[in-house]
């Protein structure tokens, strides 16, 4: 019995230390909808940071992002994205995406070459979302320093 009760007590507390998954969390319709329709990167900035190189989806440098178009689809979590930037290569790509309770936007390339290195795809934090724009922030560590990469969307 009281190998039952100590085996009941460990199996309690690992369950309980287990983190939360951002797939795991509910999803957040109404935010979703909000978000829906074509929007464009209007800058990439890094808040209390210095100027930084940053690959951003281990797709190109996060400057290249500046002008990208991005369609967001809110009934079926599809979309897609385009760099356009002149100095920086084209690129086109479906994805999958959407947001959690958390506001985590949680999203995947489906580029069939990209997306075979991407398993788990990318989570980023809304914030300031509004009818006309909102950001994504991506946190990343830079010389074992966390750092915020934003990415400030307006629609188009």
């Amino acid at each position: 019995m009281k190998k039952f009760i100590l085996m009941s007590a460990l199996a309690v507390l690992i369950l309980s230390c287990k983190s939360k998954s951002a797939t795991d969390t509910k999803l957040d319709s109404k935010t979703q909808v909000a978000m829906k329709g074509n929007w464009s990167v209007s800058s990439v900035t890094y808040p209390n940071s210095n100027m930084i190189k940053v690959n951003s989806f281990d797709l190109a440098d996060s400057q290249c992002f500046v002008g990208s178009k991005w369609k967001f689809v809110s009934n079926n979590n599809k979309g897609n994205f385009s760099l356009n930037s002149p100095k920086c290569t084209s690129y086109s790509t479906p994805i999958t995406w959407f947001v959690n309770k958390d506001w985590q936007f949680v999203f995947k390339v489906l580029d069939e070459s990209k997306a075979k290195r991407v398993k788990e795809g990318y989570i980023l934090r809304v914030a300031n979302l509004t009818d006309n724009s909102f950001q994504l922030i991506d946190n990343i560590v830079v010389a074992g320093k966390s750092t915020d990469v934003v990415y400030q969307f307006s629609r188009n």
